[in-house]
């Protein structure tokens, strides 16, 4: 067999590994967790985060009984949106859009967040995280949302819904003071919106 012969047949067995394993992935979520689509799996403050198998899976809108939108199940959105509802009493004034578009760019350090009614804070802050943020991640096509769940020497924990069917509902980030401003050490994070009339 000639040397070009065996790197087509190579690359087509590796193709066919591919495929079935995206195939896998797509179709058989739960082969990689005990859990089924929709399932709680955790909870902050009485509020709970539900399994969404795939990143990509919708299992259609959700909606409270006064029809405020907390977007689609079980979606990182839908929680953080479920959680300032249920938790804090809090709608947004804009209850639609993709994660990363709960950060408005162009506005500065600690300024009002009209569209979500939360003020808004830049990574990196002269104000430090507070357990109850809302943070958003930047990156991809839709971004990542999640809530502080706590505030620790040297490192924040959040909680997240959707973080994708092989990751944790929680997540440590390290948090450092330098230059008299708070920088969480993940690229991806934006800021962190916070309710302040608590």
């Amino acid at each position: 067999m000639s040397l070009s012969i065996k790197y087509k047949y190579l690359f087509l067995s590796a193709a066919f590994i591919l495929l079935a394993a995206i195939f896998i992935i797509i179709k058989k979520p739960q082969i990689f967790s005990e859990h089924k689509i929709g399932e709680p799996i955790d909870s902050l403050n009485g509020v709970v985060v539900y399994y969404n198998g795939p990143i990509g899976n919708v299992s259609g809108r959700n909606l409270t009984a006064d029809n405020y939108n907390l977007g689609q199940k079980y979606q990182c959105v839908e929680f953080v949106k479920r959680y300032y509802y249920e938790y804090y009493h809090h709608k947004m004034p804009d209850s639609y859009g993709h994660a990363k578009d709960f950060f408005d760019e162009r506005l500065q350090d600690g300024e009002m967040n009209e569209k979500r009614a939360l003020t808004q804070y830049q990574n990196p802050s002269q104000s430090k995280p507070q357990t109850g943020d809302l943070l958003v991640f930047g990156g991809g096509a839709y971004g990542h949302v999640a809530i502080v769940s706590d505030v620790r020497e040297g490192e924040i924990e959040i909680i997240q819904q959707n973080p994708g069917i092989l990751q944790s509902s929680r997540l440590n980030i390290p948090l450092r003071f330098q230059d008299e401003l708070w920088r969480l050490d993940n690229g991806r994070v934006l800021g962190w919106l916070r309710k302040e009339d608590l």
